[in-house]
């Protein structure tokens, strides 16, 4: 494409050729129970320096919790809210599942909010296998930036099994200079602009490091990216390796050269580790110069021989969107006549304080704005008809990346004027400054489902839509 920004980076792997095996069959159903109560806890990681923090987590542990289901089984949670501050409701959002709407963790728009002290029930059967994970959608910016996460992995997908299989999970956290305590988790200057970055940046709660893997071995790494604000563009130095899935619904393998994931976005890797002894990085290519970000080291015996040649999950159970008989529909991603005077007096150096949660709207979808206070719902985007295939024409017209999500559905990327993507269906997607992308979906989801940016500070201070599947 001319004048077009290449996807990922220069490199000579092959392409690989392996079509992407038959769905995987859904089990029998059972019911897996979790049990979630959101509170605050004093905790420690190994990136807080041997210093204890008051993480907000669903369990007493200090990592998020990791989720497992078989494609089939029905996950029964019950979630507690614990936390003390008046009025600090909470919800869950079970990220990139395609699960009924009332399921959906949307507080006011599908579900009431979750007083301190009340409870509430989730139940449902995630219809795909892949890499998703959970979270809440109240006051965001602070719950995701404390630690209310965690990770759901639908297995089912791998019909030739890995040497491992091993999760990766990307997070940054905001502390003070003392170790102790956090800084404000919203900025007025971050919303206006990039977001508000981490001071400490971890990996599976760690600064860079060790992931022991077996040797010369086709390992599974899945990628999620939890930060509420940092676009990371991930890469491999020092073993060959290949996506094979993205927000968790199998694509060809491709060689990674990089990928560029904003916040919530996810991709399963698959690593030929190096020899016995050796070790590969996880790199941040989105810098000055690669961040490392992590260790692949290997040990034991070689576990494969040849040439890398990766095995593709099962595919995917996503709808095929019916491209002829599709209607189009623009959405464009802007900033308010506020959020760009911000951006202004953020350009001139004036100082800014710390934004109490919505008090401002800086940024719009269509030229609407969702309201500050988050419990006044406003008029839908569109009202789609069940069934049938849309396109959606993304449009950013702002000089910042914005990762979109659409809840309750996975669309197929169809193009971008500005970069070559591969063949994938995502539930969230990178927009460039001044990009503009197609993708297309079945609205087969009936229900009210959400559209925003998941740079948190982006989507509560206005970047926020919703559409009504009837």
């Amino acid at each position: 494409m001319a004048g077009s920004v290449l996807f990922g980076r220069p490199g000579s792997a092959p392409a690989f050729t392996r079509p992407l095996p038959p769905t995987a069959p859904v089990g029998a159903e059972s019911v897996v129970s979790l049990q979630l109560r959101a509170a605050e806890r004093q905790l420690s990681l190994p990136c807080f320096n041997g210093k204890s923090l008051p993480l907000w987590t669903f369990t007493d542990a200090a990592q998020p919790p990791v989720v497992r289901v078989k494609l089939g089984q029905r996950l029964n949670t019950h979630l507690v809210n614990g936390l003390t501050r008046p009025g600090e409701h909470v919800s869950i959002h079970w990220h990139g599942i395609r699960l009924p709407n009332d399921q959906d963790g949307v507080p006011y728009l599908v579900q009431p909010p979750v007083e301190p002290g009340e409870s509430y029930d989730y139940s449902f059967v995630p219809p795909d296998t892949g890499t998703f994970f959970f979270h809440t959608h109240c006051n965001s910016a602070e719950q995701l930036g404390r630690g209310l996460i965690g990770i759901l992995i639908v297995e089912g997908d791998a019909p030739e099994p890995y040497d491992a299989d091993e999760l990766v999970v990307l997070k940054d956290w905001r502390i003070d200079e003392a170790g102790t305590g956090f800084l404000p988790f919203l900025t007025q200057e971050g919303a206006g602009k990039a977001g508000t970055f981490g001071t400490v940046r971890s990996v599976n709660g760690a600064i860079l490091p060790d992931i022991t893997l077996p040797a010369s071995a086709d390992v599974r790494l899945r990628i999620v990216n939890v930060d509420p604000t940092r676009l990371t563009e991930i890469g491999i130095e020092g073993a060959e390796a290949a996506v094979v899935a993205i927000d968790g619904i199998a694509c060809p393998p491709f060689p990674l050269r990089s990928w560029r994931m904003g916040p919530a976005m996810r991709a399963d890797l698959i690593v030929r580790t190096p020899a016995d002894g050796g070790t590969a990085t996880l790199v941040d290519y989105f810098a000055a110069k690669p961040v490392p970000l992590a260790h692949l080291v290997a040990q034991g015996p070689a576990r494969r021989k040849g040439p890398f040649d990766p095995a593709p999950l099962a595919a995917g159970r996503i709808p095929a969107p019916d491209l002829a008989n599709a209607t189009r529909f623009p959405i464009t991603f802007s900033a308010t006549a506020t959020g760009a005077a911000v951006a202004d007096l953020v350009a001139d150096g004036a100082p800014l304080g710390p934004l109490c949660l919505s008090e401002s709207n800086l940024w719009a979808i269509n030229k609407a704005s969702w309201p500050s206070d988050m419990h006044q719902i406003p008029p839908p985007m569109a009202t789609l008809e069940r069934g049938k295939t849309y396109i959606f024409e993304l449009r950013n017209v702002t000089p910042h990346m914005h990762p979109i999500h659409l809840h309750g559905h996975s669309f197929s990327v169809l193009k971008s004027n500005r970069r070559d993507l591969p063949e994938h269906h995502a539930d969230t997607v990178l927009l460039l400054p001044k990009e503009r992308m197609e993708i297309a979906f079945v609205a087969d989801n009936p229900g009210k489902w959400m559209l925003h940016c998941h740079i948190i500070e982006h989507q509560e201070t206005g970047m926020m839509a919703w559409f009504e599947v009837a």
